[in-house]
């Protein structure tokens, strides 16, 4: 069984930066495909940042594109998101998760394995 446990969320001012962790155990063998989402307060989830490890590429919505940074420790088994110039906007809790499916990036439905979600909270 696999269990996600993000870390790293926390208060912020506007312009700040945050790093998210999430640590996988388990036998993640086969499962190269993850990414973090948010919920915003009263908003659905949404992608913010993938990483096929196959193929080794990374995508971003355009509302983070050039301020998200998502990585991959293989040692450790675990997922990184570096938050920089952070935003008010940029509140919500964040969740990391894992697929052993490819598909549509940011399609929730395909991914198996998700964390508790952690929170992050950006004033102005």
């Amino acid at each position: 069984q696999v269990q996600l446990v993000e870390s790293g969320g926390g208060s912020v001012q506007a312009g700040g930066s945050l790093i998210l962790s999430c640590a996988a155990s388990g036998n993640t063998y086969g499962s190269s495909y993850w990414a973090w989402f948010r919920q915003p307060p009263g908003k659905e989830r949404e992608g913010v940042a993938s990483l096929n490890t196959i193929a080794k590429s990374r995508l971003y919505p355009t509302s983070v594109k050039g301020r998200f940074t998502i990585s991959h420790d293989n040692a450790k088994n675990t997922l990184y998101l570096q938050m920089n110039g952070l935003k008010p906007e940029d509140t919500a809790m964040y969740y990391c998760a894992l697929s052993t499916k490819s598909g549509t990036v940011f399609d929730q439905n395909r991914y198996d394995y998700w964390g508790q979600g952690t929170q992050v909270t950006v004033s102005s």
